[in-house]
Formats: structure tokens, sequence, C-alpha cells
């Protein structure tokens, strides 16, 4: 069994917001393994979702850009917020999603490409935009999809200029369709992931192991119910659903229509347009996702709490 540290809680308490004595049982209950730990919380209802946990702002831009059947999405991250609103920055986190549109989607890959009209690498470029600028910046991730038929929308929430913001969604449309008659499909569908944050694309997408873990939790959960093995099977399964309806894309309820369920809503929209649509990918980047930007210091304090 692992040894319960300082540094474990402390991991702990800074991913699930549960007080420090709560972590210190949760990991000794679980043999100082964090995401048994996690788990352990949450069936005790003393940790938020999993799906929520450790989403910490930092600053910086998310860039967003298509081109017919092919879009990318960037995360460049800076120290504070003033380099956001850098015209220079917001310049060189634009010319970077344009660029990886036509890499392989490796952020890598991206860093070597060439930076137009500068002579140098798209790295190099941000070498010296640091030294220009004075603050430490970092090209974070890349994310690109494509099709062969259809199109790819995209949307950007909280926008500080064409293709730039805080939150950057791209979605993947295949179709028959020209991308003029998809193209209102697409823009509202960029607009729900980028309010709805789903995990997955559907059902399928799920993992078994994220579904399994789903599971172990809500099966506990249902126990206090103090009903027999057969009923709390039936009320898994019924908040099983709800876990689809919250995570899984084709499975939630559409953020315009509350009424209408996003396979629903794109069945429709190629009944429309006569030619079948299907939502092939998406992706949703949200400027500083798992960034813990402020770091509380909180060693002594827990410290203390395990020598008691």
């Amino acid at each position: 069994m692992a040894e319960v540290t300082a540094a474990l809680v402390k991991a702990l308490r800074e991913r699930t917001g549960a007080g420090m004595m709560d972590c210190k049982r949760a990991l000794g209950e679980s043999g100082g393994e964090i995401e048994a730990a996690v788990d352990w919380l949450r069936k005790k209802g003393l940790a938020a979702a999993a799906s929520k946990a450790g989403r910490v702002a930092a600053e910086g831009l998310i860039g967003v850009a298509t081109r017919g059947g092919i879009g990318a999405v960037v995360e460049v991250n800076s120290e504070t917020d003033f380099v956001a609103r850098n015209k220079e920055f917001q310049g060189f986190v634009r010319s970077v999603s344009e660029i990886a549109l036509d890499g392989g989607g490796e952020i890598d890959d991206l860093k070597e490409a060439d930076f137009p009209g500068s002579g140098r690498t798209v790295e190099a470029e941000l070498t010296h935009l640091i030294s220009t600028i004075g603050e430490n910046m970092v090209l974070r991730r890349l994310n690109r999809l494509s099709t062969r038929q259809g199109a790819v929308f995209s949307y950007v929430h909280n926008a500080l200029g064409p293709g730039i913001g805080r939150i950057g969604v791209i979605v993947v449309l295949a179709s028959s369709a020209p991308p003029d008659q998809l193209a209102s499909l697409g823009k509202q569908l960029a607009m729900h992931v980028a309010a709805a944050n789903p995990l997955y694309l559907d059902i399928a997408s799920v993992p078994q192991a994220a579904l399994d873990r789903e599971r172990d939790v809500l099966r506990e959960q249902a126990r206090a119910s103090g009903k027999s093995d057969a009923i709390i099977e039936k009320m898994v399964d019924g908040r099983l659903r709800k876990f689809y309806e919250e995570v899984v894309l084709l499975e939630q309820i559409f953020v315009v229509d509350q009424e209408t369920k996003i396979s629903t809503v794109v069945e429709q929209a190629g009944k429309t347009v006569g030619m079948p649509i299907r939502v092939t990918g998406f992706a949703r980047f949200a400027l500083g996702e798992g960034i813990d930007r402020h770091r509380p210091d909180f060693a002594a304090e827990v410290k203390a709490q395990l020598d008691s």
C-alpha cells in the first residue's frame, strides 16, 4: 500500500475540492491510489463529478480555423490576460490555427512548421514573441479534424477577434449535401458543444473503463436506498441514461430546443436538405482546462493534519 503523503493529500484536495481529512481517509481506504480515492469521495458524496474536476482558468487564447472539410483548434497560453489582448499575440494564435489546417494534427509537427513571413518555425516565432513581449508563452495543444465529404464548422465563445477567444469548437458534418446547406446546423451544433461540453460523440465512444467506473459509483450510491439488488440494478440503468444525456453529444438535449435530442436535430436537418447528415467528430477547447494557475500552498497545513 502506498504511503499517504502530504503531497498525495494536497493533490487529491486540489482535484476534488474535498476536505483534507476526507482526502486523507479516502487515500487510506484506497491504498494511496488517486483515482480510487476520487471514486471513494464521489460515492460518499464528498467530491464533485470527475468530469468537472481539475478545471482551473489560465490565460492566453484559443484559436480556431476551418477550410472546407478541415478544421483545427489550438491553445496558446500566456501568463497574463494582458498578453491575450496584445495584437501581435492574437495574430500569432490566429496564424498558428491556420497553419495547423495543413499539418497532420501533431503538435510537435506544428512547432516545426514554417511561420509565414518570418523565416522562422512556429516554435522559433513563439520564442521571438516571448523575448519581444517579455512573458512566458506555451503552445499547449492542438486538435485537427477532417472529412472527405461534408464540412467542418466552428464557433468561438468570448471572442476577442475573428477565430480567437476563450472557448473554441469545431464540429464535423459528413454529408453529400452542399456545405452551404449544412452551415446553419454546423454553427448551431458548435454553439451547443461550447455550452453543453459533451465528452463523447456517441454511446459507442464511451470507453468501457469509464462506463464501468460510473456504474460502480452509481451502484454504490443506489445501495443507500436499501433496495434489493435487482431494484438497485434498475436504478443504476436509469441513472446511466442520465449520465449519457450529460456527457454524450448525440444523447444531449439541444440547448436551443430543450425538448429535442441532438440526434433528432441532426436527423431532421437531413430530411430538410434531402440527404443524410452524420456528426462524425467534434473538438472543444476551453482556455486553461486542467491548468492549475493558482497554486495555494497547502503543504504545511496538510502536513500538520497528517502528523496530528
